[in-house]
């Protein structure tokens, strides 16, 4: 009888254009991952360090040019009285807080794993009693 029920049911499969598969038992994921072999580390620990050098390259260039506005606008601040602010003086001062904001979100992003862990430091709140 239990043949028979499964001969019925294939056919019926058949007729309705359906196959009858099989699950497989571990379904792959998406993203599987495998251990790296050594010649991917070293090329991934090679591509990390290129990065942050290339970081690094583009927060010099950029404090460059952020001390450059600076002084710009220092010199503008000078040239200006309690009476008169120019409108250049504001456009420079809001051209350092654009491109200090870049440079400081980009010495956050560093790439990769830390190379050297530092225990968190604590500072002491004077108005916390101990």
């Amino acid at each position: 009888m239990p043949a028979k029920i499964i001969l019925i049911t294939a056919a019926s499969c058949l007729l309705r254009g359906t196959a009858l598969v099989a699950a497989p038992a571990n379904p792959p994921t998406q993203f599987e991952t495998r251990p790296m072999d050594q010649a991917q580390k070293e090329m991934q620990d090679r591509m990390l360090r290129e990065a942050n050098k290339k970081r690094q390259e583009d927060i010099r260039e950029e404090t460059e040019k952020l001390f450059q506005l600076a002084t710009e606008l220092k010199a503008a601040v000078d040239k200006s009285n309690e009476n008169m602010l120019s409108l250049d003086v504001v456009r420079k001062a809001e051209e350092v807080e654009k491109l200090a904001k870049k440079v400081k979100d980009k010495m956050k992003d560093a790439i990769g794993p830390p190379t050297k862990t530092e225990p968190p430091r604590t500072i002491p709140n004077p108005n916390f009693p101990h």
